[in-house]
């Protein structure tokens, strides 16, 4: 094909590029779009060609522009600049969203090496950041193989959380978890959102106790450029962020009055407005909220809108706190320790009997945090395979009840325990559970005496 027949399909040929592609001429004026870029901004080709690039708003130019060189608009035009370059950013569309792009950008010079204007292709990303949020919420709950989505637990309390985050699936209501301060409100919030039908779409989280009420506000709804001191660019929003997604609000019951207002308008016209504008903008989100306190007492003392919670108490799930299911100790510990020696250089092999009493005895106010950190600080302490007592966090040792039940003395076992043990977990299939009540003994006991006797289930159900 020759160049003049080139020429004639120059256009078609442009117009089956997948990413945004425009020509800006060298005072800033958009001279030229391509199909890809109409789809992505939602400006046709008559509303662009003639137009300053800035139009697109783009976060990454504000310093490009801002040269305060008066015979160049743009750094892309100074002397000595690399003829491209390349960057992440944020564009705004027609309808004021805004998209995640990749942006590379060329100064296109004829054979005098004058400068014709800079050729700039605009691929989109979005795909990619939730992809990449989607990996980071599977990667802190892929290490176990026997957890519901990073939860840990057997107790019949845990297993009717597991069964309410299945019942969530298939609604779109909103959900509140209800809980102590450690007792894992976040991972149940992922979990409703993995086991959701907008496990597809994002999920976006905000701890509303982290923030004063301007900043809060700023980060649930964004904001336009110049809105307050500081706002150098536009800023997308979380709630604009989660949309087809799940949006966890953490801490709800910390939320200031004047944002729980705006967060109910909210949630029942599904529009809102970034701060500094007033162009509408509509979200859908399915709002998942939680809290360790009491909200209807919160209601009482006028410091949360009994309206607003109405409108979240859809779906409540109230997670037990750790004293209330002690029977899930082993298993966390089991699971901290594997996490723990998968991360570190040491390599434990288990707890002993005495460590696990105290375990068991503790009432445990900081809940599986408070039980992760001690965990996280045997590791440090202990020098062998096995964690002892003096291992142990001081105020796990000191506890009042923990010292009254390390003190007792010991019963003597049984010499046929092993083999009863052996015998009854063959029966069962090495279902732990079935062999304690066979035994008439509970659980623990039963993952202790494994331990003591060091008896693998593999081995003995093979055998």
């Amino acid at each position: 094909m020759e160049e003049r027949e080139i020429n004639i399909f120059w256009k078609k040929i442009v117009n089956t590029i997948n990413d945004g592609l425009m020509f800006i001429g060298p005072e800033g004026t958009i001279l030229m779009v391509n199909k890809a870029f109409v789809s992505l901004t939602g400006y046709s080709s008559k509303e662009a060609i003639g137009m300053s690039c800035q139009l697109l708003g783009c976060d990454a130019c504000e310093q490009t522009l801002d040269t305060g060189i008066k015979s160049v608009w743009c750094k892309l035009f100074e002397p000595g600049q690399e003829d491209m370059k390349k960057c992440r950013c944020l564009l705004k569309r027609k309808d004021g969203s805004f998209l995640p792009v990749l942006k590379n950008a060329s100064v296109l010079k004829d054979e005098d090496q004058n400068v014709l204007g800079v050729v700039e292709t605009l691929t989109d990303i979005s795909e990619i950041e939730r992809l990449d949020e989607k990996v980071h919420i599977l990667s802190r709950h892929c290490h176990l193989e026997s957890d519901f989505f990073g939860m840990v637990g057997e107790s019949r309390e845990m297993e009717s959380v597991f069964d309410m985050v299945r019942k969530t699936a298939d609604s779109s209501a909103p959900v509140i978890i209800l809980g102590e301060s450690g007792t894992g409100k976040e991972l149940v919030a992922n979990a409703v959102h993995l086991c959701g039908a907008r496990k597809e779409g994002p999920f976006i989280q905000l701890n509303c106790a982290a923030l004063n009420a301007s900043v809060l506000e700023s980060e649930m709804f964004g904001h336009a450029k110049g809105a307050f001191t500081g706002a150098y660019n536009s800023r997308i929003g979380r709630f604009e962020a989660a949309n087809k997604g799940d949006f966890f609000l953490d801490e709800i019951g910390d939320m200031p009055l004047s944002l729980q207002t705006k967060l109910l308008r909210v949630l029942e016209s599904g529009r809102f407005e970034r701060v500094g504008d007033i162009s509408p903008i509509r979200a859908d989100v399915r709002i998942i909220t939680a809290t360790n306190k009491n909200l209807e007492e919160l209601i009482r003392k006028k410091e949360f809108r009994q309206d607003l919670f109405f409108r979240i108490n859809v779906i409540p799930i109230l997670i037990p706190p750790l004293r209330e299911r002690k029977e899930d100790i082993p298993l966390l510990v089991n699971a901290f320790m594997d996490s723990l020696n998968q991360s570190g250089k040491k390599r434990v092999t288990g707890v002993s009997n005495d460590a696990m009493d105290l375990f068991m005895k503790y009432p445990w106010p900081g809940n599986v945090r408070e039980l992760k950190n001690a965990m996280e600080y045997a590791f440090v302490t202990t020098d062998d395979s096995i964690i002892q007592p003096l291992h142990l966090p001081k105020n796990i040792i000191r506890s009042k009840e923990s010292e009254r039940s390390f003190s007792l003395p010991r019963q003597d076992r049984s010499p046929d325990e092993k083999k009863e043990l052996i015998d009854a977990l063959r029966q069962t299939n090495g279902n732990q559970t079935r062999a304690a009540q066979l035994l008439n003994i509970n659980r623990v006991t039963v993952w202790n005496r494994m331990k003591k006797y060091g008896i693998d289930l593999k081995k003995i159900l093979i055998s």
